[in-house]
């Protein structure tokens, strides 16, 4: 090769190489590459880069920084039913071999049967019974494998996926967004700690100490010379609607400067994060995507957003539209 063309091909390369290192640097510039540019998106921006700037008026500490998160229908789907409902509803038609007295007993016979009517006759009585009966009198070890075995296993019916496939991938950013600001994620569910704890950290990033949800109670038992913990057929902490600041207080021992949720179960969370000194940021996604996901608010029975969306709009809080500000809801769709 002459000179000439060794120089000419050194400098086509160089500029090749430039191009193909800048471009992927680009594409990741966006830390919420799945958010639409809307008021939303730049509120959230917005918000962290004041509580970030070192030496602003707004600037937090990171040890300040708490984030908190509701999980059922603000990281994951809800609708049409709670997913560890589906997860009992499931462990009913497993164990029905060994309770034959379920056969005529509602509300296990509605299950059984899929008489929704039935089901729906038991009211949330019945729902706290069938999940009594579902996750306690076994040991934490033994509930964690059932409900890692029956992640495994089974499959939304309308999208089928696997449950914890169904997260939503903006939030995922956003989690992730926030901790590489200084941020510590927790999520504070309605749903049971113990139920989200063997799949969230993978789903989420957010580790299990980190994961607050409603509890059973729970006892330390020598069992053939081991040490376990039985989970008792009672409910030991709702961590739901006034629970919610209960929880945060007691376990995380932080205000937090930031919530996120999406139903009346968590206004008194958002209400909690609002009524601190500095800044704060409250957030309500509002489900309004029947097509890729669900559309519902005030009337629904899951996930009921009514008196939390009229002080959100009074306050002037983010709402996020699903259906607006979102480019995309789960990962695997186009």
């Amino acid at each position: 090769m002459n000179k000439f063309l060794r120089v000419t091909f050194c400098v086509c390369l160089s500029i090749t190489l430039s191009i193909v290192s800048v471009r992927p640097a680009a594409a990741q510039s966006d830390p919420l590459p799945s958010w639409n540019d809307t008021a939303a998106k730049k509120n959230i921006e917005s918000f962290v880069d004041r509580v970030t700037k070192d030496g602003g008026p707004d600037f937090v500490p990171p040890a300040e920084r708490i984030a908190t998160f509701d999980n059922d229908g603000t990281l994951w789907v809800e609708s049409p039913v709670y997913t560890q409902i589906a997860f009992a509803f499931d462990r009913i038609k497993e164990m029905a071999p060994q309770h034959h007295e379920w056969k005529t007993k509602q509300p296990y016979k509605g299950i059984l049967e899929d008489d929704r009517k039935a089901i729906a006759a038991s009211g949330e009585k019945g729902l706290v019974e069938i999940t009594l009966a579902t996750s306690t009198g076994i040991t934490d070890a033994e509930f964690e494998k059932s409900v890692s075995d029956w992640m495994a296993k089974s499959h939304d019916q309308r999208f089928n996926q696997h449950y914890n496939e169904l997260i939503y991938q903006p939030m995922v950013e956003l989690l992730a967004y926030l901790r590489s600001n200084g941020f510590k994620t927790f999520i504070v569910s309605g749903g049971e700690q113990e139920f989200m704890r063997p799949w969230a950290e993978k789903a989420y990033g957010i580790p299990p100490e980190q994961i607050l949800g409603s509890t059973m109670k729970t006892q330390f038992e020598m069992r053939d010379g081991q040490p376990i913990l039985m989970r008792l057929p009672q409910i030991n902490f709702v961590d739901d609607g006034p629970g919610k600041p209960v929880g945060i207080n007691e376990f995380i021992g932080r205000r937090p400067i930031l919530a996120f949720g999406n139903s009346d179960g968590d206004l008194q969370m958002l209400e909690w994060t609002a009524a601190g000194l500095g800044p704060r940021l409250m957030l309500l996604l509002h489900h309004t995507d029947s097509v890729r996901e669900y559309a519902y608010d005030r009337q629904s029975s899951v996930g009921r957003l009514d008196k939390a969306l009229d002080e959100a709009i009074a306050k002037g809080w983010t709402v996020v539209s699903m259906k607006d500000d979102w480019k995309k809801v789960f990962a695997f769709q186009p």
